[in-house]
């Protein structure tokens, strides 16, 4: 009952998000084959994750199909293994659209709307850890996982001057690395964070965090005559409470407010 109920929540939630009509040009710079497609990785509420129903969710999956139904064109989830690879999908025009951190490197690569989610970086450690603190994190022989080509990679490579950045091919791999104790911590923002401890018993979360991601609507360079289009599409998505709704649906933490 309860499921149906939130389904009909959402539904209502969809049509009051609805944009003005796009026109045949806003529909094919951002739908160009047709069908938009929106890539995802798994593991990420933002991205996508499993429901308890078993269901594929997260907020790219939720708004790319919002606005693929406003485009009156049929959408396609691609599935990629991590956040590096969607970005890099965009970038040779695979996909169309996602939603992801909008760091000052990516801009270079993909076209961003404005942030409309804050998420807290954090690291998440094990239950015998001597990790206890932020501060105990850059010590000489500690191993930091973080995603292969994510921003963390980058930006904790050039923070640490005695941690080791350990770079993980996915979150599942990540995970498994942990639990066989070949990491001392693990660093990305808390939402996935929160999902990874969901299934290692024990771990935790280190109180704090040692930045933010600004997570934003990307689309691939190029599409700028769509850019008003999508700034209201954004906007609306946020302002109607769907954005709100597709975060509690795909179990979304670890947010905190955007900074304007």
């Amino acid at each position: 009952m309860m499921r149906r109920l939130f389904t009909l929540g959402l539904g209502l939630l969809l049509v009051a998000c609805a944009t003005t009509g796009p026109d045949v040009q806003t529909r094919q710079t951002l739908a160009p084959s047709g069908t938009l497609r929106v890539g995802v990785y798994m593991g990420s509420p933002t991205s996508m994750v499993l429901d308890a129903q078993g269901q594929k969710v997260g907020v790219s999956i939720g708004l790319g199909r919002e606005l693929a139904r406003q485009l009156g064109v049929p959408v396609q989830i691609v599935e990629y293994k991590r956040v590096a690879e969607v970005v890099d999908g965009l970038t040779r025009g695979e996909v169309d659209f996602t939603f992801t951190n909008a760091s000052a490197e990516r801009a270079k690569l993909v076209q961003f709307t404005e942030p409309l989610v804050d998420l807290e970086l954090g690291y998440l450690v094990g239950p015998n850890s001597p990790i206890q603190s932020l501060s105990d994190v850059d010590k000489l022989g500690r191993r930091i996982g973080v995603s292969q080509g994510s921003t963390s990679q980058g930006t904790l490579g050039r923070l640490y001057r005695s941690a080791k950045v350990v770079p993980a091919a996915s979150l599942q791999v990540a995970s498994e690395q942990l639990k066989q104790q070949q990491l001392d911590a693990f660093a990305t923002n808390k939402a996935i964070l929160n999902e990874m401890a969901d299934g290692l018993p024990g771990f935790r979360i280190l109180e704090g965090r040692w930045g933010l991601e600004h997570l934003a609507i990307a689309v691939p360079k190029g599409r700028d005559s769509a850019a008003p289009f999508l700034k209201e599409f954004a906007r609306q998505a946020q302002t109607s409470g769907l954005l709100k709704t597709l975060s509690a649906q795909a179990g979304l933490r670890g947010t905190v407010e955007v900074q304007k």
